[in-house]
């Protein structure tokens, strides 16, 4: 069969669920049950996968499912407890306090503390923290959803203290041997040593790119989601955005030189509150207080903005309560997520050496491990049941906490139940009879046919086609570090850049990655709506594929075509698009 034709079949199942989740609007629990079955044909039938691996793929799949549900059930307590406690109504009286613009609260918890919770944890957890924070402050949940999922791009190559690239593009590329003498040939005896050097080509890139995911951001919050449905309105604070973008990413970038890839989001994103949280105290770059932003009067919301989770305004038992104590329960997530993540330190290794495992599934190559004390869902109940002693909440409210996280955790099951084991079968779909590559290595053979020379701008794309079917920028890394490096010989350019380039990707990836906006809409009880969401997610995530896309052209072809070709007529439109915007609509309000 063609490499073509290969190509085509492969992306069967993400058409599926582009067609029916994004274009027709079904919701997740229809949608991804077909998709799942177009994967399980596309493996018997095409790729002639035996029996047995297809359904050791889809228990796999489903043993993951339970993880996500179990992180998920773990962020819903802790939202709930917070809320029966009276913290999160002095959490939201304290963001008045700094500023009642929404525009500079989403700035704040969505791109500034989300990048420390993903730099700390990763894998979808910024969104099971920022998200129900978002809403207990008054977002509509979809928007808080929205937010949540922007974000998922600048600081996920380095999430959970490098994982994506120390275990991602490490598992990729030390599959050939041949890759340790190409890094001391370049001068990297030590192989963590070019890991590093990787690391920091993938920061520039990020850096790049994420100096205009804050205006994004709130410019989103103001099209979609003001009363006046105006982009006008989220550029106006466009100093700010900036302010707040360089504030994270040139911390970011020194610690990727300095530190290497554990530290870029950690850093960049704890010296990024510090700065940000205080100028904003100090009114500086802030709009003023009768310029405020605001979105319109609840009970104008359309119905589909908001989830089954809606906070309630609930004092302390004393009547108040200390910003302090009403914060903690964060600080001590914050706390255990670094204390558990980074290396050096014992506590991680302690709570990993329980692992409940099930090796070689049905005698095949796929298997299963499971390690529920590192979880963050652990972490989660943990802060939870402290929150319980360390606020003194009544008994009856806080099993009226756990009652309703089961309810919602349980109403997120059935999407999930089905997304994530078509995943499982899309990348175990190796070894079949008819010889063929896995469906996504088949997919980006085929692109790679049709593009040529061009593979710099489309890298970013594979990286983040990965990201969004596996959920998982270290599990894209995994399937395609190898691949994108061979393109890059291939077409004659320096495959470095290539590899950053699909690490880059596969963080934007996640803007668009279905489990991860299932999972976030969970969270907030904003269910059968994850279609809506990936079409507001689909603009930024080809702009922070298409920017380091062209800006990888215009560095590796230079030497060849001079400065100016293709990557930098699409970097110079994308550049002064944005400049026209600011300019033309970014002015203060009279």
């Amino acid at each position: 069969m063609s490499v073509t034709i290969l190509a085509v079949l492969s992306l069967l199942p993400i058409i599926t669920v582009a067609v029916f989740l994004v274009g027709l609007r079904w919701p997740a629990s229809r949608a991804m049950p077909l998709s799942l079955a177009v994967a399980i044909g596309l493996a018997l039938a095409v790729w002639q996968v035996p029996a047995v691996q297809v359904v050791a793929a889809s228990i796999n799949g489903l043993i993951v499912a339970l993880t996500l549900l179990y992180i998920i059930f773990g962020a819903i307590l802790l939202l709930n407890t917070l809320q029966e406690s009276g913290a999160l109504r002095t959490i939201r009286q304290g963001f008045t306090d700094i500023t009642p613009d929404r525009r500079v609260q989403v700035i704040i918890i969505a791109w500034l503390f989300g990048a420390f919770i993903e730099g700390s944890a990763g894998f979808g957890t910024p969104a099971a923290v920022a998200v129900p924070l978002l809403v207990g402050l008054g977002f509509p949940g979809m928007a808080a959803v929205t937010a949540g999922m922007i974000i998922q791009s600048t600081p996920v190559s380095f999430g959970a203290a490098g994982t994506p690239i120390l275990v991602g593009v490490n598992t990729g590329l030390s599959a050939d041997p041949a890759l340790q003498v190409y890094a001391a040939q370049l001068g990297y005896a030590e192989w963590n040593d070019f890991l590093a050097f990787l690391g920091l080509k993938v920061a520039v890139l990020h850096a790049v790119a994420g100096t205009l995911v804050p205006l994004i951001l709130v410019s989103a919050m103001t099209r979609f989601f003001g009363p006046n449905r105006l982009l006008a309105e989220g550029l106006r604070v466009w100093r700010f955005a900036l302010f707040a973008a360089l504030a994270m990413t040139i911390p970011y970038v020194v610690a990727a030189y300095l530190l290497g890839p554990e530290f870029p989001a950690l850093l960049g994103s704890l010296v990024g509150l510090a700065v940000v949280v205080t100028a904003a105290r100090r009114g500086i770059l802030v709009p003023k207080p009768e310029d405020a932003w605001e979105f319109g009067p609840r009970d104008e919301w359309p119905p589909h903005w908001t989830g089954s989770i809606q906070p309630k305004d609930v004092a302390h038992a004393s009547g108040s309560m200390s910003l302090i104590r009403a914060w903690s329960p964060y600080v001590i997530v914050a706390a255990l997520l670094l204390a558990t993540r980074l290396r050096g330190l014992p506590f991680g290794g302690w709570l990993q050496a329980w692992t409940i495992s099930w090796p070689n599934i049905l005698g095949t190559d796929v298997s299963a491990s499971v390690q529920p004390l590192f979880l963050p869902g652990t972490i989660f109940i943990v802060a939870s049941l402290a929150t319980w002693s360390l606020h003194q909440i009544p008994t009856a409210s806080y099993k009226t906490s756990w009652t309703t996280s089961l309810r919602v955790t349980a109403a997120a099951s059935v999407a999930l139940v089905f997304t994530v084991p078509m995943v499982q079968v899309f990348i175990n779909s190796q070894g079949g009879a008819a010889g063929y590559e896995r469906m996504p290595i088949a997919l980006a053979d085929g692109v790679a046919a049709l593009v040529g020379g061009a593979w710099p701008i489309v890298a970013p794309f594979i990286g983040g086609i990965g990201a969004a079917v596996a959920g998982s920028n270290t599990v894209s890394n995994m399937m395609f570090s190898l691949f994108q490096f061979d393109m890059g010989q291939r077409i004659g350019v320096d495959p470095t850049w290539i590899v950053a380039l699909q690490a880059v990707g596969g963080a934007a990836g996640n803007m668009i990655c279905v489990h991860n906006v299932v999972a976030a809409s969970a969270v907030v009880g904003l269910l059968g709506r994850e279609g809506a969401v990936i079409r507001l997610t689909i603009v930024p995530f080809i702009y922070y594929a298409l920017l380091p896309g062209a800006l990888g052209y215009v560095l590796v072809w230079y030497g060849q075509t001079g400065i100016v070709n293709a990557g930098t007529v699409v970097v110079a439109g994308i550049v002064a698009g944005a400049v026209y915007m600011v300019a033309r609509h970014g002015g203060q309000p009279g």
